[in-house]
């Protein structure tokens, strides 16, 4: 019997490969990070309740996970369409290049990255790479 343990702490990225600051974010973090579980949601297929998980834990709604001036969404709904959240989920698993920014999990911290830059600043000190400069 093989037994598969699952870590709380894995390191996460949910992203889209076709998104700019996803593949940035992506590209960094998988440099740092040696137990990153990258996970391309268009190529990879999220569920309802992992959409869910995501939204509860970075305490936004479903729906602010969407960019709604992606241009699939703009052909479909205007910006200030209101779905409830089964719509949302639907779309986003229709859709998942609408994802609007990635989403790291490090630890229990879930972060929702607008700018690739910025996940150097939510590592911790001890998991980012050593700066020679720093201790010359």
């Amino acid at each position: 019997m093989t037994i598969i343990s699952t870590h709380n702490d894995m390191n996460k990225i949910y992203y889209s490969s076709e998104s700019s600051i996803g593949k940035q974010t992506y590209g960094y973090l998988n440099a740092s990070f040696k137990d990153l579980l990258a996970i391309d949601v268009t190529k990879t297929n999220v569920t309802g309740t992992q959409w869910k998980e995501l939204a509860e834990h970075l305490h936004i709604k479903i729906g602010d996970l969407i960019d709604k001036e992606h241009p699939i969404f703009v052909e479909n709904y205007d910006k200030d369409t209101k779905l409830d959240e089964e719509d949302w989920i639907k779309l986003l698993q229709k859709s998942p290049e609408i994802l609007n920014y990635p989403v790291v999990i490090l630890g229990t911290r879930y972060i929702q990255i607008k700018n690739p830059s910025d996940i150097e600043k939510k590592l911790d000190p001890n998991s980012k790479g050593i700066d020679e400069k720093k201790h010359l």
